[in-house]
């Protein structure tokens, strides 16, 4: 009966209030039994296993079913709007590299056949084949200096291989993801004598000049505007689990990875890889981190100078020395505070007013605004599983207006103005409203209520994008390569990941062909401008801080 019950039609408001009540404790139940029954499963299944047996075999049914609700947590039926499809045109884009014309036997036309020109027809091709070269290097012998004197090869042909080779390896195993072994089946096949080795060591070692562009990358985009773009996925170093982070606006992505996620690693990445340093200010001695503290390790700390930079080995070793018994929890909480205290004093790196992200719990405070994705908002609506008729119906009302809403928040973001704005602000309140009856529904509305301010920064600074998909998108970069290669084994395996995903990344946000781009620098040519020369000149011209002027 619970399950028909139409609660609007429930006259009496105490006897209204007393159904919704039962109804929402008969959902818990199902809730938690469902929870239940798959952890009474899955602890089946590992008795199984311990007994040397197997779980619940994994039967995959013959057509794939669509993605059950619990499992698709994803936005985008509800965000998508239709648009008419219009086939691209592509001609325009293609660089004719020859023209051949095709005659036609007049022997086979009528006699009455006229010339009328040519039909044009453009096809691609791409030529794969081998450019060995034989280079008679000229040598002399001095009898008065005692020394030989020999030609130098041309400009990145060094050991043994050409420019083009090598910028091909590198595109296909950084922008292509193929794998090291699999480089070196294609290489074998395409007719070129390399090893393994070769291979391994061209990839990770000797990319000096790539490394130093990546640094110009991540300075030239912090510079590029007020506001950042920041996500992060697992990384596996050598077997290990790391971190990659993502730092990005429009125009740039930059990829550093890290032993941790914490908040002093998203600084690292704001930092463009170097770790923070650390300073104490009279903030950070009014801080929570501080004043849960004991008495006497504040009266310690109120000792220590102002506003001197400190690098993480020596405070730790101040801390140490003069709080030896401070929790490691206590600890890590200051040394949080003082590593935002030193990324805001520092001057070496351009400071984000703005970080643009999830709700996870490492970046709040970092800057002094927080904007909020609300795709990652949208997918705690998207769990919810109510087993009622009336919470279903409940919570796809509430799904419906909340879209709604965002797309009025699209709107305003192509035309702002001040009284939009203001109607806007008001008419949150009256959407995130915890009176649908149905408890969890009820409760995840007071959370995003609660993030009123991060999730309407958009009205303030209309130039952020309203979710963190460009965030996400240079993540899957990341688990793309990840899935094919596993991950790096070394220092410089992860520096040569972090530096060519930067360049490949950023390369396509400026419309730049990361194939072109690496064969320039390969070669020595260096004729193409710098990626940060134009993220540079781009800033200038989109103005990324719009509303931060």
């Amino acid at each position: 009966m619970l399950e028909q019950a139409d609660l609007n039609r429930i006259q009496d408001p105490d006897t209204r209030r007393l159904v919704q009540l039962l109804a929402n404790l008969y959902e818990q139940s199902l809730t938690d039994c469902d929870t239940l029954r798959a952890e009474v499963q899955r602890l089946k299944d590992e008795i199984n296993r311990l007994k040397g047996e197997q779980g619940k075999p994994d039967i995959k049914p013959n057509n794939k079913p669509a993605a059950p609700q619990d499992s698709d947590h994803s936005s985008e039926e509800q965000r998508r709007k239709p648009r008419p499809h219009t086939k691209a045109t592509k001609n325009d884009k293609i660089v004719i590299d020859r023209t051949e014309v095709v005659p036609l036997d007049k022997t086979t036309l009528p006699a009455d056949a006229v010339f009328k020109g040519y039909e044009e027809v453009v096809v691609q091709n791409l030529v794969l084949k081998t450019d060995n070269i034989l280079f008679q290097r000229a040598k002399y012998y001095s009898a008065s200096t005692h020394m030989t004197y020999l030609a130098p090869l041309p400009p990145g042909y060094e050991g043994g291989f050409g420019p083009d080779l090598k910028a091909l390896t590198l595109s296909l195993h950084h922008l292509g993801n193929l794998s090291e072994p699999n480089l070196l089946t294609f290489l074998t096949h395409a007719g070129i004598q390399v090893s393994a080795g070769w291979i391994s060591d061209f990839l990770t070692k000797g990319q000096e000049n790539f490394h130093q562009e990546k640094a110009e990358i991540g300075l030239a985009g912090l510079a590029s505007g007020p506001w950042q773009q920041t996500d992060d996925t697992a990384t596996r170093v050598n077997g290990v689990n790391q971190h990659c982070h993502v730092v990005g606006n429009p125009l740039f992505t930059t990829y550093t990875t890290l032993p941790n996620k914490d908040r002093r690693a998203v600084l690292t990445a704001l930092l463009n890889g170097q770790p923070p340093p650390f300073v104490l200010t009279p903030e950070v001695l009014a801080s929570e981190a501080v004043a849960s503290m004991p008495r006497k390790w504040r009266r310690v700390l109120s000792k220590w100078p102002l506003h001197t930079v400190w690098d993480e080995e020596s405070v730790i070793a101040r801390l140490d020395a003069g709080m030896p018994t401070l929790s490691s929890q206590a600890r890590k909480r200051l040394l949080d505070e003082m590593a935002v205290a030193g990324y805001h004093a520092q001057a070496s790196v351009p400071v984000a007013a703005l970080l643009l992200c999830d709700d996870a719990a490492q970046f709040p405070g970092l800057t002094r605004d927080l904007g909020l994705c609300w795709v990652h908002d949208a997918r705690h609506y998207r769990k919810l599983l109510p087993h009622l008729p009336c919470h279903r119906e409940a919570l796809e009302a509430f799904e419906e207006r909340y879209w709604k809403y965002y797309e009025r928040l699209l709107a305003y973001r192509e035309h702002p103005d001040g009284e939009t704005r203001e109607r806007l602000w008001e008419d949150f309140d009256t959407l995130f409203q915890a009176d649908t009856g149905y408890a969890h529904l009820d409760y995840r509305i007071q959370q995003s209520r609660a993030n009123k301010d991060k999730l309407l920064q958009v009205l303030s600074h209309p130039e952020i994008p309203l979710h963190n998909n460009a965030s996400e998108l240079a993540v899957r970069r990341r688990v793309r390569k990840r899935d094919v290669s596993f991950g790096p084994r070394t220092p410089a395996g992860v520096r040569a990941w972090d530096t060519f995903q930067t360049i490949a990344a950023t390369a396509q946000k400026l419309g730049v062909s990361f194939i072109a781009y690496v064969a320039d620098r390969v070669s020595g040519r260096n004729e193409m401008p710098s990626l940060a020369s134009l993220i540079a000149e781009r800033a200038r011209e989109i103005n990324l801080g719009a509303s931060w002027a």
